[in-house]
């Protein structure tokens, strides 16, 4: 299996959509009380920063829109410094941000 833009591009939607899933009827109380919920969906969103990390530059540059640096700088908030950690931030990530994403991906 080639693992080119078009691979990670294809893990980035699927990561997306389980959490789109996931999250579909969620509060931001129903989240805060579900600690699973919560490792499952900052796991994805750490896999949805590996993907867009193995992009192309070129691919990159062509959807200037999606904010790269965002994607990084927040799985790096969560793997090393996983105890503080913005619920609130991580809620409205997933249930707007991601959504927002999807939009962009999907067209791609």
């Amino acid at each position: 299996m080639v693992k080119d833009d078009k691979y990670y591009r294809d893990k980035l939607i699927e990561d997306v959509i389980f959490i789109m899933e996931h999250m579909a009827g969620q509060t931001p109380d129903s989240f805060e009380a579900d600690p699973v919920l919560q490792d499952s969906m900052m796991f994805r969103l750490i896999q949805i920063s590996e993907s867009a990390r193995n992009l192309s530059d070129e691919f990159k540059s062509s959807y200037a829109g999606i904010p790269w640096n965002a994607v990084y700088g927040l799985r790096n908030r969560i793997v090393h410094d996983y105890g503080n950690v913005s619920f609130t931030i991580v809620y409205n990530t997933l249930k707007y941000d991601i959504s927002d994403l999807y939009d962009i991906l999907k067209i791609i």
